[in-house]
């Protein structure tokens, strides 16, 4: 049950898809589009805005769909690689994205694509959680997943900013080219680090249904189980108070960048800045937190977590300099790694 090098492999994929909602959803591809590709800023905001959204709704339908079908198929790496082939089409394609307003569909296209690959594709990653480890380390498994995964976002960012927004390669920067870069960037650190999952983290063996019968099965499950929710209220009341809180730390990741940016007058290069700042205290959070989760239990864990953020965030909104704006931010980074831990481990805990 504890296999350390599959748990290690487990926990770097975190570490491989991190940057996709570091770069892509909250510093970097948010603000160079609401700032160069949009039409204006405030345009760009709601485009960016309703594009998260659509893609959440699509994922909202689709996750529980594909879900019940792997269930009654096995593996779930299968899954897991096809989903995450649709967010390497998406970053892939961003560097097609130039700095002009006519590239704005073009643009959002891409996040819509990689955010339901990546969301979806992290169904089929959590659901291996329970496979892996005993339940008394479910927490401290899950913690430190979530810590490689900021750790991994920080890495990214220093390299980006470095080699690319303060462009130490030189790139050309007319059509920016140093930002559009960032794209493929992801698409070949996820490529490097997912890896190791595929090829030394254990998965559940096939049921040899074939697929027809996988997917009718899968659909019979999947109404049975919504039949039988009133059988698991706490797994019902669980999923609706995560569908609120999680929905409200999706807003500070989409818009994170934006505001940082819209509210100070921010550039790019002080956008991931403060993004690898804001990394490094949700790796700190997200690891430290991991044995109070098993110590105390993820719904304590997650009272906490949701406290903290809800102190933070909303004096951050009163604020007017810029430098407490960042004191409270990187306070609260501490308790949004946590929060998204103890979620996966309390689900897991809670799933018969």
């Amino acid at each position: 049950m504890n296999n350390k090098k599959g748990i290690i492999a487990w926990c770097l994929f975190d570490w491989a898809n991190s940057p996709f909602p570091t770069i892509v959803t909250t510093f970097i591809f948010a603000t160079y589009f609401t700032e160069s590709v949009a039409h204006n800023k405030i345009t760009g905001t709601a485009l960016w805005g309703h594009t998260t959204a659509y893609a959440g709704l699509m994922i909202a339908v689709v996750s529980p769909i594909v879900g019940a079908i792997a269930d009654k198929s096995g593996p779930r790496k299968p899954w897991l690689a096809a989903f995450s082939f649709l967010m390497i089409i998406g970053t892939s394609l961003m560097w097609y994205a130039l700095p002009n307003s006519n590239y704005s569909v073009w643009l959002l296209a891409c996040v819509f694509i990689a955010t339901i690959g990546f969301e979806v594709g992290t169904v089929f990653y959590n659901a291996m959680l329970k496979d892996i480890t005993h339940p008394d380390y479910l927490g401290r498994v899950s913690g430190w997943g979530w810590g490689m995964g900021y750790l991994g976002g920080l890495l990214c960012l220093v390299i980006v900013l470095f080699l690319f927004i303060d462009n130490a390669v030189g790139l050309p920067t007319a059509q920016a080219e140093n930002v559009r870069i960032c794209g493929p960037f992801v698409t070949v650190w996820f490529l490097i680090f997912c890896l190791p999952l595929f090829l030394y983290t254990p998965d559940v063996p096939s049921k040899a249904l074939g697929v027809k019968k996988s997917i009718s099965q899968g659909l019979k499950a999947l109404g049975d189980t919504f039949k039988q929710l009133k059988d698991y209220r706490q797994i019902l009341y669980f999923l609706i108070a995560k569908t609120i809180y999680i929905d409200g730390l999706n807003t500070l990741f989409a818009f994170g960048g934006i505001y940082f940016a819209g509210t100070f007058g921010a550039t790019l290069s002080e956008v991931v800045t403060f993004g690898i700042a804001m990394n490094i205290t949700a790796a700190i959070g997200a690891i430290s937190f991991a044995w109070l989760d098993d110590g105390i239990g993820p719904k304590k864990t997650i009272y906490i977590s949701l406290f903290g953020l809800m102190i933070f965030s909303s004096a951050a909104l009163f604020i007017q300099s810029k430098h407490l704006f960042w004191v409270l931010a990187l306070l609260m980074g501490l308790f949004v790694g946590p929060v998204q831990a103890a979620s996966r481990s309390f689900m897991a805990r809670l799933t018969p």
